[in-house]
């Protein structure tokens, strides 16, 4: 089996200025942040041009399955994701999928759906590989979306993609998913422009705004 079940445009690198954000998703042993294991990654690059709808880049792609000795617990779980148990064990060493991963994104900012929990996972096994973690920027998109589309009164990543009528080829895994939540930007994307919140940071101040409004 391959190093990478995916890894194209492995040559891409992002200058300190370039218009290139990072759609990620990971697939997980379990749900606690603190006690589960990273099992695979994905990660799908944007391409921006100021207030232009973002373009999706598949040959800027990256997919990754960490290497590991699934137990039986974890017979439930691997229905769900579909990394089967030979997959793990034949997957990649954490060490050199980061080496990999952090090479591949450069200085890009990461988004996810329900970022919190992407960067938990990733960061402890960063930490762990390497004793440090990424220095990018995050935005979680679920806050953003909130605050764009109010009326929808979505919380899940399914309960946005059902809104906008975009199919996920296979849910819960993880390549899948990352085009999914891209899918999901682009479709967010005119909301963002008429309230001139196309740049990063002013998606991150509306997505601080949902939590400010949550706290009165």
């Amino acid at each position: 089996m391959s190093l990478w079940r995916r890894w194209l445009g492995a040559g891409a690198r992002a200058a300190p200025n370039a218009r290139r954000w990072v759609v990620v998703d990971v697939e997980t042993s379990g749900l606690d942040m603190r006690r589960d294991r990273l099992l695979a990654i994905a990660a799908i690059g944007l391409r921006i041009d100021g207030e232009a709808t973002p373009q999706i880049v598949i040959a800027d792609s990256f997919e990754a399955v960490l290497r590991q000795d699934p137990g039986p617990a974890d017979k439930d779980n691997i229905l769900l994701h579909g990394i089967g148990v030979g997959e793990q064990r034949e997957g990649a060493p954490a060490a050199e999928v980061f080496a990999a991963f952090t090479r591949w994104l450069a200085d890009a900012p990461l988004i996810a759906f329900h970022a919190a929990f992407d960067r938990a996972m990733i960061e402890r096994a960063m930490q762990a590989a390497f004793g440090r973690g990424l220095a990018n920027p995050w935005l979680d998109l679920e806050p953003v979306a909130d605050v764009l589309h109010p009326e929808v009164g979505g919380r899940t990543l399914d309960d946005w993609l059902t809104h906008f009528g975009i199919d996920c080829a296979v849910r819960h895994q993880a390549a899948a998913d990352t085009l999914a939540t891209a899918e999901l930007l682009l479709r967010l994307w005119p909301a963002a422009r008429m309230q001139r919140c196309t740049g990063l940071g002013a998606l991150m101040r509306l997505a601080q705004q949902r939590r400010w409004l949550a706290q009165r």
